[in-house]
């Protein structure tokens, strides 16, 4: 595991190991406010190099989970900088995930007088969870008028900003598991016929000013993002391999061009070898391999060249000592699925460590010389 728990350098890009904590929804957000007990639960995680929050709102309308996080207000600026000053202390570095969910909800999770919006206006077929009713169907979304795009680009904006000046060293945009920025890639959802829909460069472009517009205002080796080729979470349809392949070649060139910090690639779904290979040839900055993998398959991963970090979720949502698990091959806890949502620290800061630090510390001068 030389590799996996040494430091990481590429660019201005620059971590204490190659371990990333995978962005987790946990739904512990009250009043959709980051507090005290989300600081104890990143705090206990800081093993990894680079942690990614849970997926954010940058604006009203894209909170469409219960319990979520936002970043749109002063407020909940205020409660990031528990996060980041726990996680800092630490030497760990953590970015934000941005995650606007597009028709991916229920107007019962938004505030008053909010409601979901899309590409189109095509509703997902399927359920989620609200805290008034438990589970309902999708909301319906309002198509976005050229106007509202140009509005939801602007509150990506302003949502960075506010993670920059909440102490996080940058943000990664969701463009995966079928939430709005996927909406617009996939043409089974996007039915547009104006420059957002159409052909896959039309597809594209949300994505892409959505990024350009981010790393403008923040820099662009503060900003990553997150996709899934393939996947069809989300209630997305396939669009065929063909199409998905050049969708993605396609964006991973034109984001090279914005010099982006990172591109992670999260295995949702089986990704043909020619697409890793695309994305790969085409992105010069740093990927991140993420879903699926052991610390064996990490560490193999990074020598086969396609990735430059690896994330883990789970093993770090029930292991906050994952790290000293990894040198002491001691087993993992399981995950208490039942309370990955819901409130309270059950499943959350109660899980068990070992104690391990005097080897830990062994291991880290030895990798550190």
């Amino acid at each position: 595991m030389k590799k996996l728990l040494s430091p990481f350098i590429k660019g201005k890009f620059e971590l204490k190991n190659h371990l990333v904590m995978s962005p987790m929804t946990r739904s512990r957000a009250i009043d959709n406010l980051p507090n005290q007990l989300m600081a104890t639960y990143y705090g206990e995680r800081t093993g990894a190099g680079l942690i990614i929050t849970e997926g954010t709102a940058p604006a009203p309308e894209a909170l469409g989970y219960p319990r979520i996080p936002g970043v749109f207000s002063q407020q909940q600026i205020d409660g990031w900088k528990l996060i980041t000053d726990k996680v800092h202390r630490d030497d760990s570095k953590i970015f934000l995930q941005l995650m606007h969910t597009g028709r991916i909800g229920h107007n019962d999770n938004l505030p008053k007088g909010i409601t979901l919006v899309g590409a189109s206006d095509i509703k997902a077929t399927g359920q989620i969870f609200t805290d008034t009713k438990g589970l309902q169907d999708f909301s319906a979304p309002v198509a976005l008028s050229k106007e509202g795009i140009k509005n939801v680009i602007e509150g990506f904006v302003l949502a960075a900003q506010n993670a920059i000046e909440a102490g996080f060293d940058g943000v990664e945009i969701h463009g995966a598991n079928g939430y709005l920025l996927e909406q617009f890639l996939n043409p089974h959802v996007n039915n547009r016929e104006d420059e957002y829909g159409g052909s896959m460069e039309n597809r594209s472009r949300f994505t892409i000013e959505v990024v350009n517009a981010v790393a403008d205002a923040i820099g662009k080796e503060k900003v990553g993002i997150r996709f899934s080729p393939f996947s069809k979470l989300g209630d997305l349809a396939d669009y065929g391999e063909e199409e998905t392949h050049n969708t993605y070649a396609y964006l991973s060139k034109e984001l090279d061009e914005l010099q982006i910090a990172y591109v992670h690639v999260a295995v949702n779904a089986p990704i043909p070898a020619k697409t890793f290979e695309a994305i790969r040839d085409n992105f010069s900055g740093t990927i991140i391999l993420a879903n699926g993998l052991t610390p064996e398959t990490g560490e193999q991963a990074l020598h086969k060249g396609f990735a430059d970090l690896v994330a883990f979720g789970r093993s770090f949502l029930s292991n906050p000592d994952f790290i000293e698990r990894i040198l002491t091959n001691a087993a993992l806890n399981p995950v208490d699925y039942s309370s990955l949502y819901t409130p309270g620290s059950r499943g959350y800061t109660d899980y068990p460590a070992i104690n391990s630090s005097k080897q830990l510390k062994i291991y880290q001068n030895e990798i550190y010389q």
